[in-house]
């Protein structure tokens, strides 16, 4: 009898289902639209404990023995909700239906689920915990704390998000279409809390499209939770979480999710993560086109060329229209391209190509390379198709001139670790049953001791000293504004602003009385705002730097000292002191 296969329109590749003991197709299921690679079990539609056997259009055999027997629903869907213990969970799609569903759906969770669910739970918990407390101590400021705040509550007013921190349209900036979700959230809560679990829990979740992908690749759930763990433990994963807010954590799950809905077919799934992880930033493209190319040459041609033409776009378009309309120009960051910016970096590659590799080979930036990878061990470089998406970012990061973006230490390589983690997955599904649990456990361990060395849990080597939240300081600094008006113009230190932003005029001292890191045009640095003249209070450190002391000193004399104790000063407009108060 011959071997049932199934060409797949555009994928370039040829899938069989090999079972020696069924063997025929289930002409039934592909009429309901189900894989024409499902076969038959005498009624049980698409459940088989025969192995997939795929053939990629490299060459490499997949190995591909999901738990559940499943070939994957091109929609993305599952038609018969099929867990891995077997069990059935039918939803409909009647919303009355849910609340039992979803119950059954908890009832079939297997133990491994439930430890990916305290993995997750309790890295938010920690997480949200710890740069709270970073938050109350003092060691969170306007960038990149404040200037999110702010902007997040005056759009949950139903005002334009121009960031007084910053001198920048929160949007234009960035465009961070993904933070219109936070403003529901704003209308219950708004506090450091609604930003910093957010950060966590994304970040978090990153770990399930991991889980979901090692258990239907690899078919073990032990393993499956192994790697997911190893990405939480991602030196890369812990320091994003500790470094103030940034809207690339929300990346970790989408851009995971839309790795996982690629490399299975689960079309809709893809396309539904896709455009979330497109609303985070407009660069995250340096990630979706690699994946749209990876999709165009492992699975379908036309969903891959789309998926590329999508994202080229969408960055062009939040480039060339959206932040130079609310902003002026398309990006204020083309100075951290080496060699004198794209032109002549471009140039420098075909004329002088020894000198680029000297740029790469410079300021550490190999040991940078080594930190991203050295937690997978290199397993990836079995099959490297899928890791190789995230190499485009890194690429970009080590290129830049920009210091932080090729520290660990800093969100620019969030982004990447969900291709790399992933790209391990893959690579561990293609070798022998037999050798998974050696390579699992490998990665694991490496995990472990890079997780020690570099990262920032709590058990690693070095972590950042910060004021606890109720250090001196920060509890002078906390009753010093305590009696500021919600709806006062402050200036203040920069650590001050993280703890007033929810307001619609604040500047980070010396702002707005001489322009330090504020706007787009730095030909008006030191120039004072006609701003300056709304200023009611000012909350300044009981010892300024010299540039501070230097525009304090000029300014002083507009301002009478209201409040004090031995770290800092509370200044208030003199004219508001000379006004009568009003009448009971």
């Amino acid at each position: 009898m011959d071997r049932p296969t199934a060409d797949r329109p555009g994928s370039g590749e040829q899938v069989g289902r090999i079972d020696p003991l069924v063997g025929v197709p289930d002409r039934a299921a592909a009429d309901a639209g189900h894989p024409a690679d499902t076969v038959s079990d005498g009624g049980a539609r698409g459940r088989t404990s025969a192995p997939v056997v795929q053939l990629d259009t490299d060459g490499e055999v997949d190995h591909h023995v999901p738990v559940d027997g499943t070939g994957g629903h091109p929609d993305g869907l599952e038609p018969d909700g099929l867990e891995p213990d077997g069990a059935r969970v039918r939803w409909s799609r009647d919303p009355r239906t849910w609340p039992r569903s979803f119950a059954a759906a908890v009832g079939a969770m297997t133990i491994w689920q439930w430890v990916l669910v305290a993995l997750v739970a309790g890295y938010t918990s920690y997480f949200t915990s710890v740069t709270l407390d970073v938050h109350h101590g003092l060691g969170t400021s306007a960038y990149d704390y404040g200037l999110y705040d702010q902007g997040v509550w005056l759009m949950s007013r139903f005002d334009a998000p121009f960031v007084t921190l910053m001198g920048r349209n929160l949007i234009g900036d960035h465009t961070s279409f993904i933070l219109v979700f936070l403003i529901p959230i704003y209308w219950v809560f708004p506090s450091a809390g609604a930003l910093f679990f957010t950060q966590s829990l994304m970040i978090a979740l990153g770990a399930v499209p991991v889980y979901l992908l090692a258990r239907r690749r690899i078919g073990n759930e032990l393993f499956a939770v192994a790697l997911a763990g190893c990405y939480l433990i991602h030196p890369a994963v812990a320091w994003t979480n500790r470094e103030n807010f940034h809207p690339d954590s929300y990346l970790a799950p989408l851009v995971g999710m839309a790795i996982y809905g690629a490399v299975e077919r689960k079309w809709r799934t893809y396309a539904v993560f896709f455009v979330l992880a497109l609303m985070v930033k407009e660069d995250v493209s340096l990630v979706l086109v690699p994946l749209g190319v990876w999709v165009t040459l492992k699975r379908d041609r036309r969903i891959g060329i789309l998926s590329v033409v999508g994202a080229v776009s969408f960055m062009l378009a939040a480039m060339l229209l959206v932040k130079r309309s609310l902003i002026g120009v398309p990006t204020r960051n083309f100075w951290r391209i080496p060699f004198g910016g794209p032109t002549g970096f471009l140039r420098t590659v075909f004329t002088d190509p020894i000198a680029v590799v000297r740029h790469y080979w410079s300021d550490n930036r190999p040991f940078y390379f080594w930190q991203m990878t050295a937690p997978l061990a290199w397993v990836f470089a079995r099959a490297p198709s899928v890791a190789l998406i995230s190499f485009v970012v890194m690429g970009t990061n080590m290129l830049s001139t920009f210091w932080y973006q090729y520290q660990i230490e800093y969100h620019y390589s969030l982004v990447a670790v969900p291709g790399l983690v992933m790209g391990t997955v893959w690579a561990i599904s293609k070798v022998a049953e037999r050798w998974r649990g050696a390579l699992v456990a490998a990665v694991l361990a490496t995990s472990l001791w890079t997780s020690w060395s570099w990262g920032a849990m709590p058990y690693s080597k070095e972590l950042p000293y910060t004021w606890a939240p109720d250090h001196p300081v920060a509890v002078d600094a906390r009753d010093i504004i305590r009696d500021i008006p919600a709806d006062a113009v402050v200036s203040a230190q920069y650590s001050i602003t993280a703890h007033l932003a929810r307001r619609h005029e604040i500047y980070m001292f010396p702002n707005p009385f001489s322009l330090t890191l504020y706007g787009t045009d730095d030909s008006l640095a030191g120039q004072r705002l006609p701003a300056a003249d709304r200023v009611e209070y000012v909350v300044l450190p009981a010892t300024l730097e010299f540039e501070s002391e230097m525009v304090w000193n000029v300014v002083s004399s507009e301002f009478t000292l209201v409040d004090s104790n031995q770290w800092w000063r509370l200044y208030q407009r003199t004219t508001m002191l000379d006004q009568p108060n009003p009448a009971p």
